[in-house]
C-alpha cells in the first residue's frame, strides 16, 4: 500500500516511530528543545500533505529526515537569530569553548531521556550544540547530515536540491568554523566513571548547600568558567553573564551564599545532555522558588565549568517551580 492510499492511522503508525530521532535532529538544528518540537509536528504535517509524492524510493526514515531538514531551513530563513556579541577570553591553559553556551540566548539543555535517540551523545552535548548555532543554516544542514546522520555527498545534495561539490565544500568550511567553537581539548572529557562524576556533583551540592567557601574551592578547578544565561538566576541584561577562574567565581557567589542577602538552598540531581547537572531553588517567602539549571562540565574530579539556564527549562525535566517543603 502506497503512503498515498493510506489513512491517518496507518500514517501515523507509519511516521510516529521515528518521532524521537527527528525531534533529536532539530534540536541539534535549532538548539531549542521547545522548538524541535514544533518542527517536528511541522514535518509530519508536510509528510501528511505530500504523502502523494513519496514513491518508496527511499526509507521512510530518509524521507523524514529530508522533509524535517528542510522544515529547519525554512524556520532559520523566517526566524533570523544573531548570537550577541560578547568578549569573552579564555583563561590561559583552559580547556573550555571560547564562548560559553549561555552566550547563545536560545539555547536549551534537554533531559536524556529525550535523547536516547542520539547516535553519538558528543552531537548532543551543549558545547557541539552551541558550536553548531555559529554556522550559517546550509552548513548546519551539511554538517549534520553528512557527519552526524552519516548521508554520502549525493544523499545529502538530494536532499537540498544542490550538488555534491557543493555539499563537500560547506562541510569543509562548517567543520572549520566547529573547531573554532568547540573546546580545544573536548576528548579528554569524561574520563570519569559515572560514579566518580556523581561523587564530585555530591560534593558539588554539599558546598553550596552548606556556603562552605573551602570545599566549594576544592571542587572548582582553577580555571572555572561559570556562565549565565539572560534571564538566569536573575541576571536580565542583554548579554550572559560570566565568571572565569576560581577566585572570581567565589566572589560572584558570595551575596548568594553569604551576607545579609543570602538565602537557603536546595538543588537536586539531574541529567542534561548526556552530562551531570543541578536544579537549584532559592527560599523566598517560606518556600522554595525554582532558580535556575546549573550544567555541569567535570574534568579531573573537578567541576570545570558551570553554565545556569532560566527556570523556564525546569519543565521539560518534570522539574516543580516550587518544591514542597
Amino acid at each position: 500500500m502506497g503512503t498515498d492510499t493510506m489513512d491517518e492511522t496507518e500514517f501515523a503508525e507509519l511516521t510516529e516511530r521515528h518521532r524521537r530521532e527527528l525531534r533529536v535532529h532539530c534540536y541539534r538544528f535549532l538548539g531549542s528543545l521547545d522548538e524541535a518540537e514544533d518542527l517536528v509536528q511541522e514535518t509530519f504535517l508536510r509528510a501528511w500533505r505530500g504523502r502523494d509524492q513519496y514513491a518508496g524510493r527511499a526509507s521512510v526514515r530518509a524521507w523524514l529526515y529530508k522533509i524535517a531538514t528542510n522544515a529547519c531551513l525554512d524556520f532559520l530563513d523566517r526566524f533570523v537569530r544573531e548570537i550577541p556579541a560578547v568578549d569573552l577570553p579564555v583563561a590561559s591553559g583552559s580547556h573550555l569553548a571560547p564562548r560559553p553556551a549561555a552566550s547563545v540566548p536560545w539555547l536549551q539543555p534537554a533531559p536524556d531521556d529525550v535523547l536516547e535517540a542520539a547516535v553519538s551523545r558528543e552531537t548532543v552535548e551543549l558545547a557541539f550544540l552551541a558550536a553548531v548555532q555559529y554556522l550559517s543554516p546550509r552548513q548546519r544542514a551539511v554538517l549534520i547530515l553528512r557527519d552526524v546522520v552519516g548521508w554520502s555527498a549525493k544523499e545529502t545534495a538530494t536532499a537540498l536540491e544542490t550538488t555534491p561539490a557543493s555539499v563537500n565544500s560547506s562541510l569543509q568550511r562548517a567543520r572549520a568554523e566547529l573547531r573554532e567553537q568547540l573546546p580545544s581539548r573536548r576528548t579528554e572529557w569524561r574520563v570519569e566513571s559515572s560514579g566518580e562524576e556523581r561523587a564530585v556533583v555530591s560534593r558539588y551540592i554539599s558546598a553550596i548547600t552548606e556556603a562552605d567557601d573551602a570545599a566549594i574551592a576544592a571542587v572548582l578547578r582553577d580555571d572555572v568558567r561559570c556562565s549565565h544565561q539572560p534571564g538566569a538566576g536573575g541576571h536580565d541584561g542583554p548579554a550572559p553573564t560570566w565568571y572565569s577562574g576560581r577566585a572570581t567565581v567565589l566572589a560572584g557567589w558570595a551575596p548568594v551564599l553569604h551576607g545579609p542577602a543570602s538565602m537557603e538552598l536546595r538543588m537536586l540531581p539531574v541529567r542534561a545532555n548526556g552530562g551531570p547537572a543541578v536544579a537549584t531553588y532559592l527560599c523566598h517567602d517560606g518556600r522554595f522558588r525554582a532558580f535556575g539549571l546549573n550544567t555541569l562540565s567535570i574534568a579531573g574530579g573537578q567541576v570545570a565549568e558551570v553554565t545556569t539556564f532560566v527556570p523556564a527549562v525546569f519543565g521539560a525535566f518534570g522539574l516543580p517551580e516550587v518544591l514542597e517543603t
